[in-house]
């Protein structure tokens, strides 16, 4: 078998989407390249990248490729929310099979977006095409602690950065029952003063915190910045859950710098603790780092990590 996680910087808009003729694929390609000339291949492929990699020239190469070597494949886009783990990590994945007969549950040129659930039932019916390359627009937040603020051709924004759209989806999600709290993945006794938000970040990012409480569930990807950087890195945990968020952000007009840290103080925000984001990703309870690595390095490294109860379904279907 091999397993695949090649660098996913050439596939993100922050990686600029250099897709093949970025040099961090020259790995990659290489393996596609001696794939083929191999004495005996592989029984087994499992792939992950990030989102975006389904619409990229390389892995057209890679499909063809694995085609080419008489590989039967699937792609799939999943999220560890399909198996009731309050955590939203979407990534593309590709199973394969040294096999003339194609999968039971296989979908020629579609990713599918949830897992099989047994041999014998259909392809899911959500699916997108691997063939249509449509790309995304990227919406620019309109700060503003004015909660009547308008956006040109945008819902307006209520409170925080949050249209109505917006709080109603989250609100979907902590209404879905089939996804487990966050309180369960948290841990009992902590130095929460070492995790609290600065009052500095408070104030500059109070508008682009995704809040969450032990109650809720959902939480966004955390990534190999979050506990230095605060947007777009994972959600943060509202430990006093009998405070409104709401309430505190329209309160915040017209306040000095000063009160407004002292309003959303009240909220006492902090960051999930490695140990919380290891069990949301997977890690089983007796899961540790060694002590000589700093917090800094541990955020680092689930970052860069897999969720495990997600890849560990895919070699199951893939091995069956």
């Amino acid at each position: 078998m091999i397993l695949m996680s090649p660098p996913c910087q050439p596939f993100t808009r922050i990686g600029l989407q250099g897709d093949v003729t970025d040099p961090r694929t020259n790995s990659f390609l290489y393996i596609l390249d001696i794939l083929p000339r191999l004495q005996k291949l592989p029984k087994y492929i499992l792939l992950e990248n990030v989102k975006g990699f389904e619409v990229s020239s390389t892995r057209d190469l890679l499909i063809q490729t694995i085609e080419n070597c008489g590989f039967q494949y699937q792609e799939f886009l999943l999220s560890p929310t399909s198996l009731g783990i309050p955590n939203s990590r979407l990534r593309y994945f590709l199973i394969a099979k040294l096999q003339p007969e194609p999968f039971p549950f296989q979908a020629p040129g579609q990713v599918l977006m949830e897992f099989p659930k047994t041999e014998s039932e259909h392809p899911p019916k959500y699916a997108v095409n691997a063939e249509k390359k449509t790309e995304e627009k990227k919406i620019e937040p309109n700060i503003s602690f004015d909660s009547s603020t308008q956006c040109s051709g945008k819902e307006a924004i209520l409170f925080k950065l949050e249209t109505a759209g917006e709080i109603d989806r989250k609100q979907q999600q902590d209404s879905d029952l089939s996804v487990r709290m966050l309180k369960d993945f948290l841990e009992d006794d902590i130095d929460k003063n070492s995790f609290f938000l600065p009052p500095k970040s408070l104030l500059r990012y109070a508008l682009l915190l995704d809040i969450v409480k032990p109650t809720s569930r959902r939480s966004t990807c955390f990534t190999k910045g979050y506990g230095r950087y605060i947007e777009g890195t994972g959600s943060v945990l509202q430990t006093t859950e009998d405070v409104q968020i709401e309430n505190i952000y329209k309160s915040l007009t017209g306040l000095s710098q000063e009160e407004k840290i002292m309003r959303l103080s009240m909220l006492q925000l902090r960051f999930f603790t490695p140990k919380e984001i290891a069990n949301l990703l997977g890690f089983p309870p007796e899961f540790g780092f060694p002590e000589m690595t700093t917090v800094k390095q541990r955020y680092r490294l689930l970052g860069n990590s897999l969720n495990v109860h997600v890849v560990a379904k895919l070699i199951k279907i893939l091995c069956d």
